[in-house]
């Protein structure tokens, strides 16, 4: 998927709730210019942050990849077939990381699973709400939690709470595959939980 389309959508559905920049700022607790950068530059922030804004524009994550709210079906249940996945690669932004969503079409979930391969260079620190579990599927993964660096391999795992900044990169000669899932609390909308 394109960066930029990703970051027009978020513009437009802002904009169809009548929101402002300052709106937005003050549900999500990022900065006016920031968003206002990601509107404007079509850079792509980190998959934490785009839960995030959908929560505090009132939408599901997939609102934001495809520009539109999805009609609701059965919420208690989601496949997707692996040709499926939304694939998001964020070449030249500030991360560099590349996801694919895993539960993209399912409404009302508190937990957030992807597939990421990180960058080979720390360029982010991220610190968010909630809790996260990393599981190593190929390749090394060198994991910064609160400063401490950890060297994660195929079939390592850990679980902790994203409230503490942390960061992480591929090291060797291929990128790391990883299985992420995010829990964020449920929040009504207006970043209220």
């Amino acid at each position: 998927m394109d960066e930029r389309t990703i970051c027009q959508n978020i513009k437009t559905l802002r904009l169809a709730r009548k929101m402002t920049l300052d709106d937005l700022s003050h549900l999500t607790g990022l900065s006016k210019g920031y968003l206002s950068r990601v509107e404007r530059a079509g850079k792509l922030p980190p998959f934490s942050t785009l839960n995030r804004i959908a929560g505090a524009l009132g939408v599901e994550t997939i609102s934001l990849l495809n520009g539109r709210q999805e009609p609701p079906g059965d919420t208690r249940l989601a496949i997707v077939r692996k040709n499926e996945r939304k694939v998001i690669v964020t070449t030249g932004s500030l991360y560099g990381y590349k996801y694919e969503t895993l539960a993209h079409n399912k409404l009302g979930k508190s937990m957030e699973p992807y597939i990421i391969e990180p960058a080979f260079e720390e360029k982010a620190i991220f610190q968010h709400e909630g809790e996260e579990l990393l599981f190593v599927l190929e390749g090394t993964h060198e994991f910064t939690y609160d400063g401490k660096k950890y060297i994660m391999h195929e079939g390592d795992c850990v679980y902790f709470e994203s409230g503490v900044p942390h960061t992480g990169r591929s090291i060797g000669q291929e990128r790391a595959r990883l299985l992420a899932v995010m829990f964020s609390y449920k929040t009504d909308g207006r970043g209220v939980s």
